[in-house]
């Protein structure tokens, strides 16, 4: 006979919501619920206890995107977490204030993430805090400027 190990219980997307707002409390705002989808706004002072608070706890075992937004008054950060487990995708908006564009990175947490963590700061210059090597990937080295940003001049030249 052999032995195995209880396996997880399968949470549903109001059960992720409720674990999420009841450890959390007001740092979420905006949070919806839908079939197989949770979707919300974090504050930035609490984004990486949350997201190891998913992977550690409710089985989130993957990112599938990191992208940013420029929104004129502040950037947001926004990343969808899968759960293949309870068969759920998270997402995560964070704001980012414009004068300190910088968030913490979920690269150690997220190998995967490392690409779209360098991709968002290569077109946004959003710096991602722990990063093991930001740094441009699409772009020249030695541009000084942010493409994707709203203030961006298209017809200028470095």
């Amino acid at each position: 006979m052999t032995e195995t190990t209880p396996k997880a219980k399968t949470m549903s997307e109001e059960m992720v919501a409720k674990a999420l707002t009841e450890q959390f409390k007001d740092k979420i705002t905006d949070l919806q619920t839908k079939p197989r989808r949770v979707v919300f706004n974090v504050d930035r002072s609490v984004f990486l206890d949350l997201i190891k608070k998913m992977k550690d706890e409710m089985e989130f075992e993957h990112c599938s995107s990191v992208s940013g937004v420029d929104m004129k008054t502040n950037f947001q950060v926004v990343y969808h977490m899968s759960s293949y487990a309870n068969k759920i995708v998270a997402q995560i908006t964070v704001d980012v204030p414009k004068d300190v564009p910088e968030i913490d990175s979920i690269t150690p947490l997220y190998g995967g993430a490392n690409w779209h963590e360098r991709e968002t700061y290569d077109m946004f210059g959003i710096k991602f805090i722990g990063h093991p090597r930001l740094e441009r990937l699409l772009l020249p080295v030695d541009y000084t400027f942010f493409p994707l940003r709203k203030d961006f001049d298209v017809g200028r030249r470095i």
